[in-house]
C-alpha cells in the first residue's frame, strides 16, 4: 500500500476521534434534552413510536424522532442506559443541572480559569456557585441542584456503607453531610450507634425531617454549625464528596478541626473521586476542570490527599472503592 494511503488513512481516522470529542458538549445536551422531556419515563414500559412519545410529552413528532434516532445512536434504548433518566431515583438530575446555566456559563469561560488560577462563576453569575443557587429567580435550578446530588449521594452512599466497619464506634458525626443519608445508613446497620449531621442553619431541618423518616429520629441529631470553625466531639467522622469543594488551605482546617475533636482512637473517612495514573482514561480528570470552572476546589490523586492528611494529623490505612467512581480513604490519627 503507497505511503501516502496511510497517511491518510490514519489522518481520517484521528479526524474521527477528535469529530466525536469535539461534539461532547451537544451529547451533553441532547441527554438533557432527553432527561427535560421525560422520554425515558414515556419507553418505560415498552417501545413506542417517536409520534407516540411526542403526544405524550406534548412535543413535535419528527423533532421529537430526530432527537430519539440520535439518542439510539449513543447506545441508549428503553432497556438499556435511558433508563438512568427516568425521574425516580437515577442520574437524570445530574445530567441537567450540569448543563443548566450555572455550570454551563461557567464553562464556557474554562480558558480564563486555566488562565488566572481561578473558578469563573463571579466573573459570569456575579456571585460564587451556592449564591447563585441561594437567589430567589435561581429557585428552581436549586432544587435541581439538590436532587442531583441527593441522587449521586444515593449511588455512593450504598457502597460506603456496606464497606465500612463501625465495631465499638458509639457517635458517628456527619460533617456537611446534608440530609444525612450516609450517617442515617450506618445507624440503621448497627443499632449501636448514634449519629449528628453537622450542617448551615438551612439544611438542618431537612437532615432532621429524613430521620424522623426512617425511623432514627431517637439516635440523630441534626447540629447547625461550619465544619470551617468546630466540629463535635466523635468516634467517627464521614466526609462524603467534601474536600473536593475546597482549596488546600480549607481543607486542611477541615481536617485539623477533626482531628482536634476525634475522642481517642478516633477514625475519618474521607469519600471521594481519587485522579488515577497520568495518560489513562480517568473521568475524575474531567471533573477535576468542572470543579475548576465553578468552585475553589479540586480533585486530587492519593499523593496530593495524603500530604494533606499528613500536615493534618492524619495517616491513610485503607483504601476502598464504593461505587460510582468514588473510594472511601479511610484515615487513623497519625502518632
Amino acid at each position: 500500500m503507497p505511503t501516502d494511503s496511510l497517511v491518510t488513512t490514519d489522518s481520517a481516522a484521528d479526524a474521527d476521534v477528535l469529530l466525536h470529542l469535539l461534539t461532547g458538549a451537544w451529547v451533553a445536551q441532547i441527554r438533557r434534552t432527553t432527561a427535560t422531556l421525560n422520554i425515558a419515563d414515556h419507553l418505560a414500559h415498552g417501545p413506542a413510536t417517536a409520534a407516540e412519545v411526542a403526544e405524550r410529552v406534548g412535543s413535535d413528532p419528527r423533532t421529537t424522532y430526530r432527537l430519539m434516532r440520535a439518542v439510539a445512536s449513543l447506545g441508549a434504548d428503553a432497556a438499556g442506559r435511558a433508563a438512568a433518566l427516568r425521574r425516580a431515583r437515577s442520574m437524570r438530575s445530574l445530567v441537567m443541572i450540569q448543563n443548566e446555566h450555572a455550570h454551563w456559563q461557567a464553562w464556557e469561560r474554562l480558558p480564563d480559569a486555566v488562565r488566572t488560577g481561578r473558578n469563573q462563576m463571579r466573573e459570569t453569575h456575579g456571585t460564587d456557585l451556592f449564591g447563585y443557587f441561594g437567589r430567589p429567580e435561581n429557585a428552581e435550578e436549586a432544587a435541581l441542584f439538590a436532587r442531583a446530588m441527593g441522587d449521586l449521594s444515593g449511588l455512593v452512599t450504598q457502597g460506603a456503607v456496606a464497606a465500612v466497619d463501625t465495631t465499638g464506634v458509639t457517635t458517628v458525626v456527619d460533617a456537611g453531610g446534608a440530609d444525612g443519608d450516609f450517617v442515617l445508613g450506618l445507624m440503621a446497620s448497627n443499632p449501636q450507634l448514634r449519629g449528628q449531621v453537622l450542617e448551615l442553619p438551612h439544611a438542618v431541618p431537612g437532615a432532621r425531617a429524613e430521620a424522623s423518616r426512617r425511623g432514627l429520629a431517637d439516635r440523630f441529631e441534626a447540629v447547625e454549625g461550619d465544619f470551617i470553625v468546630e466540629v463535635p466531639p466523635a468516634d467517627l467522622y464521614l466526609l462524603k464528596v467534601i474536600l473536593h469543594d475546597w482549596s488546600d488551605k480549607s481543607c486542611l482546617t477541615i481536617l485539623r478541626n477533626c482531628r482536634t475533636a476525634a475522642t481517642d482512637g478516633g477514625r475519618l473517612l474521607v469519600v471521594e473521586m481519587v485522579i488515577g495514573e497520568l495518560g489513562k482514561p480517568d473521568f475524575a480528570t474531567r471533573v477535576d476542570m468542572d470543579m475548576l470552572t465553578a468552585t475553589e476546589g479540586l480533585e486530587r490523586d492519593l499523593d496530593e490527599y495524603d500530604a494533606l492528611f499528613a500536615a493534618s494529623g492524619w495517616r491513610r490505612v485503607k483504601t476502598y472503592p464504593v461505587g460510582g467512581g468514588y473510594s472511601v480513604l479511610e484515615l487513623v490519627a497519625a502518632e
